[in-house]
Formats: structure tokens, sequence, C-alpha cells
């Protein structure tokens, strides 16, 4: 698939762009700054700009494709690019530059006749990462059914864009799939930050007690593109365990007192419930911190 990939050098992208790259698929990564890799196409965008944004998903990829007898189109876009959460710049730009770029891409993708965009959204539209406080979820697992009322702006615009792809989706009928995406851990984060998490679990609450190993994210990812016809989806995307040592009737007992729990949960299984990316996807993640030998000994 030709894909234009947005955010391609961020935490996530870095990973994820040049995966897809591997996997075949012709990636352009439009960022405003490069991501380098050989494999994956850079092209500076602002993609709060619509024209910027237009043209560059109209535009072609690499100088080879000038030797073709026209110019290709874009198969599938992944919008990744985003301000990455709250405290980074003032709450209102990072409301404006999200969920303009995401509003900006949709509708440029749409227009163009792209019929498959996956976007990153977030585990903080549940509102408990960012929440001012301790904010509990309502139930256990949390599923992609939990209400989604933040109170900070960078979850905020992550439940616009989800609107707003929903309505894309309403208005064009391609399939548009959203991420929730927990908390995302690149491999040599293993070593650096768990040690921290199995010696304080209460590390970890923010996140509802999960995470996801950026490779099995580009799996994610890979599915999405390659599952057709499912109209207009979100997905939570964690790894099938926590990403602590303490099991989950430890945590419930400690954390989650009095929160309803709505199936039987395994003694390590995530409470960011990922049975729908399963289901419909066939999403298995494949990496754990239990992995790494240091963690386990």
């Amino acid at each position: 698939m030709r894909i234009f990939f947005t955010g391609g050098s961020g935490k996530a992208g870095k990973h994820v762009a040049p995966f897809l790259a591997s996997q075949g698929h012709q990636v352009t990564n439009a960022d405003l700054a490069p991501l380098g890799h050989p494999d994956v196409h850079d092209l500076r965008v602002d993609l709060t700009d619509a024209g910027e944004t237009y043209s560059a998903l109209a535009g072609l990829a690499t100088m080879d494709e000038l030797d073709l007898p026209e110019k290709p189109s874009y198969d599938a876009v992944v919008h990744f690019a985003a301000v990455p959460r709250i405290l980074l710049t003032s709450d209102a730009s990072t409301y404006a530059a999200n969920i303009l770029s995401t509003y900006h891409v949709l509708e440029a993708a749409t227009r163009l006749g792209i019929r498959k965009v996956v976007f990153a959204s977030s585990e903080t539209t549940y509102g408990i990462c960012f929440a001012q406080g301790e904010q509990r979820p309502l139930y256990l697992p949390v599923d992609e059914e939990h209400p989604t009322v933040p109170e900070d702006s960078y979850a905020m615009s992550k439940v616009a864009g989800e609107v707003t792809a929903r309505s894309f989706h309403a208005r064009t009928g391609a399939d548009v799939y959203g991420l929730r995406i927990n908390n995302v851990i690149e491999p040599h984060e293993y070593a650096e930050m768990f040690p921290a998490f199995l010696d304080d679990p209460s590390l970890r609450r923010r996140n509802v007690f999960a995470y996801i190993d950026v490779r099995d994210l580009g799996q994610m990812v890979q599915r999405c593109l390659t599952t057709d016809g499912l109209g207009y989806e979100v997905f939570n995307v964690a790894n099938a365990d926590m990403s602590v040592s303490a099991t989950t009737q430890e945590i419930r007992e400690r954390f989650y007192d009095g929160v309803e729990v709505r199936r039987e949960l395994g003694p390590d299984e995530t409470f960011y419930a990922i049975d729908k990316a399963r289901d419909l996807l066939g999403f298995s993640p494949e990496h754990s911190w239990r992995d790494v030998p240091s963690l386990v000994e």
C-alpha cells in the first residue's frame, strides 16, 4: 500500500512507520521534523494548515514517481501526528493543534477518495490518565463502551477527534478506525522504567496499569490496514498483561475496591480490555516486560 503516515518522527511513529515499510508498504512521513529512515520518505507538512495538508496528500511521494505514466494515489492514511500530552504547550494550543490537524487530514483524505484512515486516539479519553486528583474507572475491565468524559485539553482533543472521524465515515462510508493507544513503551524503556513500576504499582494507576509495546502497536496498525469493511470503529490498544508484577486481585483490592468487575480476569490480565481488537482484527500482542530477564530474575 502507498501510505501517508503523519507524525512518523514521534515516539510511536518512528517505530511504526519503518515497521510498515518493512511489511512492503511505501510510507511517506508527513511531519514537521524528518525521521531520516532510509525506508521512509520524509515530507515536511504543517497539518494545522488545510492547504498544506491537502497539497501533500494530493502530491508525489518520491522523485521516482515522476517516471510513472500518472501520479499514484495514496491507499491509506495513518494519522499519528499530535501534541502528545498536556504540559508541552498551553492547553488551548494543544487542543487547537490536535483537532485542526485531525480535521484537515480526514477532510483531505476522504475528498481525495482514500478509503482507509487509521488514527491515533488515546487511553486518556476515558478521563483517568490526566484527571485532577484520583479518578477510577466505572467498571473493569475498561472496554470501548466505557464513557469518555475527560477533563484535560489533550484528552478532549482526542474525544473531539473521534467524533470528527465518525462524522467523516458517515459522510463518505470510508473505513475509519481509531486506536485508543495506551502508554507507549519502547524496548529500551523496560530496563529503564519498569523496575520502579514493579516496586511501586501506584506509578501505573493513571494508565489503568496497562501499556503497549511499540512493536505490538505496529502490528495493530498493520491489522487495521489489512482488515476492510468495518466502517467506523474504535479499539483499545494494549498488551495482554499488566505493567506491574502484582496480580489483578491484589491491584483490585488496593486500588479498585468497590469498582464493578464485569467478567473474570486472569491473574496478570490487563484491565484495559483488548477483546474487541482481538475479535475484529486478530490482534495478538507478542511482547511483554516479562520477556526481559533482568525484570523477572
